[in-house]
């Protein structure tokens, strides 16, 4: 996920969440929050329980999102947001929260006389490997339940058109042959077969890793017969930093009925 395409989910975000944008900047964003969006992202629960338990006046904070920090003047102050930083995790989650599924309609000119609507599965995945470092990567497929065909990028194919919430008076769906929970399994199987594809040459180098520090705690417990547990304790410590691991999680989707 590049810095521009940080930026642009931020204001996505912030937009369909009703905060208001302050400036939008091709290198960062300032947002003033809702009273919820607050609640939910800035971590101030005892600021909140004063002003409920006192009957004061709300201040919802403003957030200044830096996407590209190389080319911001110094006197623009926020935070750094980038992929895999701890505030866009926390806003897909919320994201997440907020919208898992949707069910949404291309909208239709009613002048144009009856148009039919093809439905589309539409599924945003985050793939992450974790070893020593971690490395986070974004998915998002639409699968044609008419044809099985899948688009790559789908978010991004979708993302200048309109959309409504109710079906179109002009509109008409067209049924789906193929049903979404076997949709969702066709495009688990094409990630996964992306992820085996794809170079795991990180898993090995974090193994070697491995085995150099493994060696080296076994040299200073070496003469010991009797491990102490804090050498059970430093074992694990490497596993757990070392063992390589992928995680696969939805992080949202829905059907979205298309021209």
């Amino acid at each position: 996920m590049y810095s521009s395409q940080v930026n642009e989910y931020l204001s996505r975000f912030f937009e369909e969440t009703d905060c208001s944008i302050i400036e939008r900047h091709p290198h960062y964003i300032t947002a003033q929050l809702t009273i919820d969006m607050d609640k939910r992202i800035m971590n101030r629960p005892y600021y909140w329980k004063y002003v409920e338990s006192t009957n004061g006046v709300p201040c919802p904070a403003q957030l200044t999102c830096i996407t590209h920090p190389e080319e911001v003047l110094e006197d623009v102050k926020g935070e750094i947001v980038r992929f895999g930083s701890y505030r866009l995790n926390q806003i897909f989650r919320v994201a997440q929260q907020l919208g898992a599924y949707v069910q949404l309609y291309e909208a239709v000119d009613d002048n144009q006389g009856q148009i039919f609507l093809t439905p589309f599965l539409a599924v945003n995945y985050k793939v992450s490997y974790y070893c020593d470092q971690t490395k986070e990567m974004l998915f998002s497929f639409g699968l044609n339940l008419m044809t099985g065909e899948v688009i790559e990028q789908f978010h991004e194919q979708i993302q200048e058109l309109s959309f409504v919430p109710e079906r179109p008076n002009a509109a008409f769906p067209l049924q789906y042959i193929i049903k979404p929970l076997r949709g969702i399994e066709r495009l688990d199987e094409l990630l996964y077969n992306i992820i085996q594809g794809d170079d795991h040459n990180w898993a090995e180098k974090a193994k070697q890793k491995w085995v150099r520090d493994q060696r080296v705690l076994d040299y200073f417990y070496n003469d010991v017969e009797d491990k102490p547990e804090c050498y059970e304790i430093e074992k694990k410590a490497l596993e757990e930093r070392y063992a390589a691991k992928i995680k696969c999680e939805i992080i949202n989707g829905g059907i979205f009925y298309l021209k």
